[in-house]
């Protein structure tokens, strides 16, 4: 390139165009800085935009699933805590019925005893109607295999049936006390249903585990998932700055080059001096 021809300044083009680069390198690690993203447009990284947007859609998906665990593990506990009301209930009509069985009560005592005995059992019935999950009854015996999405995948469901509890499914609503005979028959039916208030509590233990099993699962798989997104879209801070303060040394040197390349031609004016 000469000097001496000044229409085409091809020195002060030529830094020109290394500044443009360098401004576009400062410009990115400052964007790069401010967001804290490595991948910031699809023309960053293509193929690792599109590979973090995929890891992305993938952990959301688990992050709502491990919320549809948190919601299940409140229908069961809602649920549970009503069995555990109605087993306390239990208790004392089994108390009730033992106390009856003696013959030391006269009529009119045991007949009081049947008054509170099925005062109780009305409670139970009261407990059942009243459990319910957003306007869903749970121990009524309808609330069966229902469907909580508990994975990403269509087919990740899990399915929950709560036992029916109320009077009639416990055998309690036929409670007769009257007489030593009716009062130790009463004894057994009350044992019974014991048995089936604990069968029916076992169940919602075990699936408490099982979705406990599930939400570590779900939180470990959300973690890793993370990771290897942030490994792919997100800045390193280090070496950002690095490479930012590298720009910015070259874009100082490029602006000094330009600036002296732009001045080059008026050494032509010394030719007429």
């Amino acid at each position: 390139m000469s000097f001496t021809r000044i229409n085409a300044n091809i020195a002060a083009l030529a830094s020109y165009n290394e500044l443009l680069k360098v401004n576009s390198y400062v410009a990115r690690g400052l964007l790069r800085l401010s967001s804290g993203k490595r991948i910031n447009k699809v023309g960053d990284d293509p193929a690792g935009f599109s590979l973090a947007r995929g890891i992305e859609s993938r952990r959301r998906s688990l992050s709502q699933a491990l919320d549809n665990v948190g919601t299940a593990k409140n229908v069961l506990s809602i649920a549970e805590g009503s069995y555990l009301a109605i087993a306390s209930i239990l208790q004392v009509i089994k108390e009730k019925t033992v106390q009856a069985a003696d013959d030391s009560y006269n009529l009119d005592q045991k007949n009081a005893i049947q008054g509170q005995i099925t005062a109780l059992v009305a409670e139970i019935d009261d407990i059942v109607e009243e459990t319910e999950f957003q306007g869903t009854q749970l121990i009524d015996g309808s609330f069966a295999a229902a469907k909580f999405q508990t994975g990403a995948a269509a087919g990740d469901v899990f399915s929950v049936s709560l036992n029916n509890v109320d009077s009639a499914a416990l055998n309690v609503d036929a409670l007769v006390v009257t007489d030593a005979a009716t009062a130790s028959a009463a004894m057994a039916d009350v044992d019974a249903a014991i048995n089936t208030l604990n069968q029916a509590a076992q169940d919602v233990g075990e699936y408490t585990i099982r979705l406990d099993n599930k939400e570590t699962t779900l939180s470990v798989g959300i973690t890793n998932i993370e990771s290897t997104r942030s490994r792919i879209e997100d800045a390193d801070f280090a070496q950002e700055q690095m490479n930012l303060i590298r720009a910015q040394i070259v874009q100082q040197t490029a602006f000094a080059s330009f600036a002296q390349a732009n001045a080059a031609p008026q050494l032509v004016l010394s030719l007429f001096r």
